[in-house]
């Protein structure tokens, strides 16, 4: 499977299931710091209860989104656990934040995110 055919998979999957979300980084310290806000496409689901263990809670959700989106938006990659995810209005803390998975031939295609909020 080559890099380019699953960004089309994941591409086309957002199409059909995907929401708006933000990807929020802060920069600086303090309640009026600055930060950088970009709008992409993610796919939004929340976690079956068998995935209900280490560091997964309930109320948790899992957030699929292309790479290649958030470079377009010129963000800087990697998305890290100080980051922030808007869902809907409300601002997720990304608990983990996985570029593994989704690598084909060690190529990031889709970040899965864990976050909660």
């Amino acid at each position: 499977m080559s890099p380019d055919y699953l960004r089309s998979v994941y591409r086309r999957m957002l199409n059909e299931r995907g929401e708006t979300v933000v990807h929020r980084r802060y920069t600086g310290a303090g309640p009026n710091r600055p930060r950088f806000d970009v709008e992409v496409m993610a796919v939004v689901v929340g976690y079956d209860e068998k995935d209900f263990v280490g560091a997964i809670q309930q109320g948790d959700r899992k957030i699929i989104l292309l790479a290649e989106d958030l470079i377009d938006a010129q963000v800087a990659l990697p998305i890290t656990s100080n980051d922030r995810i808007v869902v809907r209005g409300k601002e997720l803390s990304i608990i983990a934040p996985d570029d593994s998975t989704r690598r084909v031939k060690g190529e990031l295609i889709a970040y899965e995110l864990q976050c909660r909020g």
